[in-house]
């Protein structure tokens, strides 16, 4: 069974429930039927209390998979970001995340997915952006002339007083 969701005061009061049902008499199964757990796990917190008493039914922290660059290789990485892709030979300007899976492979010898690089750069505080698109033959000046002359005379206005 998966570890269930809640804060770990609603986990540790879950382990002291099940212990409570013990104490009272219920059999290791009943109790972890009634709690919505395994009977190991009631055995496990009976023997942790039994051991190091009520403190050893505290929840503790997770720590998960220790981070594949250090500090300095996060700030160095950073550096080669600035710089940008066409320094690195790219013919656009944007970072794509298989491009920065790469970057960190060459650089530091890291192997990184690319589905994984939006949590690195999440952690180094950097935002997903998305290009502007635009055609490259587009003039800003004409643009801006068709919106104040043209667009206002095309644009739908409410015929008379009508709720809208």
């Amino acid at each position: 069974m998966a570890r269930p969701k809640g804060s770990a005061d609603l986990l540790e009061d879950r382990r002291r429930r099940a212990l409570a049902l013990v104490d009272s008499g219920c059999s290791l199964n009943e109790a972890a039927r009634r709690i919505g757990c395994g009977a190991s796990s009631v055995m496990r917190w009976y023997h942790a209390r039994r051991r190091g008493g009520e403190k050893a039914l505290r929840v503790r922290f997770s720590p998960g998979r220790p981070p594949k660059l250090r500090p300095k290789q996060l700030r160095g990485l950073i550096r080669l970001l600035l710089k940008g892709p066409m320094a690195r030979g790219y013919r656009t300007n944007l970072w794509t995340t298989a491009r920065i899976a790469l970057l960190i492979d060459e650089e530091f010898g890291d192997d990184y997915h690319p589905n994984h690089i939006g949590r690195l750069m999440h952690r180094l505080k950097w935002s997903h952006q998305k290009p502007e698109r635009r055609a490259i033959e587009c003039d800003d000046q004409a643009v801006e002339q068709w919106k104040r002359r043209q667009w206002p005379r095309i644009k739908k206005k409410p015929l008379g007083w009508a709720p809208t």
